[in-house]
């Protein structure tokens, strides 16, 4: 029997991301047992939007020639615009592309992809207004809770970290795994 293949996910963490989204998507990952490096901008503990202390794995200085299975941008504001002004996540972004893996954004984060260039033609939803302010008819708005376009995949807000969370275990692990986390979690029906 082959080696079992655990994917890699890289979250970057920006001073002001959003706590919840990025928690929550660090959190139901390692439920289903897929690898988490979480990275910070600078090497400071993160003070997120509501100022929550968070500490990083490492810096995305020390990743950033690794090779992940996906990128995970957590939103909130500043955070999602300290991501988008660090050119630094723009190129670990198209990397990924390059390298056919998954991306993917929430709330305020789908603007880093879409500065980037990676929304272009693409469905995509983000924080009502966020993408909307880009004035961009390249991308399709889709304002749904959750959207995957291929190996994208994008959300709202807090209010949908989870769903985006599971939809991220079901694009790496598959179903069978994320109805086990799912279930674990005793979410109402």
């Amino acid at each position: 029997m082959g080696k079992v293949l655990i994917p890699h996910v890289l979250v970057p963490l920006a001073q002001g991301c959003e706590e919840l989204e990025a928690v929550t998507i660090i959190d139901l990952l390692r439920r289903a047992e897929v690898q988490v490096t979480t990275a910070s901008l600078d090497d400071q503990p993160i003070i997120a939007s509501r100022g929550t202390k968070l500490l990083a794995d490492t810096t995305l200085d020390q990743v950033m020639d690794q090779e992940f299975d996906m990128i995970v941008l957590p939103g909130g504001l500043p955070g999602a615009d300290h991501l988008n002004e660090d050119l630094r996540i723009h190129e670990v972004l198209k990397m990924a592309v390059d390298n056919d893996h998954y991306i993917a954004a929430i709330c305020a984060a789908p603007k880093v992809l879409a500065t980037a260039g990676l929304l272009n033609d693409k469905q995509a939803t983000a924080y009502p207004g966020v993408l909307e302010a880009l004035e961009s008819n390249a991308i399709e708005i889709t304002g749904v809770a959750v959207q995957q376009d291929g190996k994208i995949l994008t959300s709202r807000g807090p209010g949908t970290a989870m769903d985006f969370a599971l939809e991220i275990i079901t694009c790496l692990v598959g179903n069978e795994k994320r109805d086990q986390v799912e279930t674990a979690l005793q979410r109402a029906n």
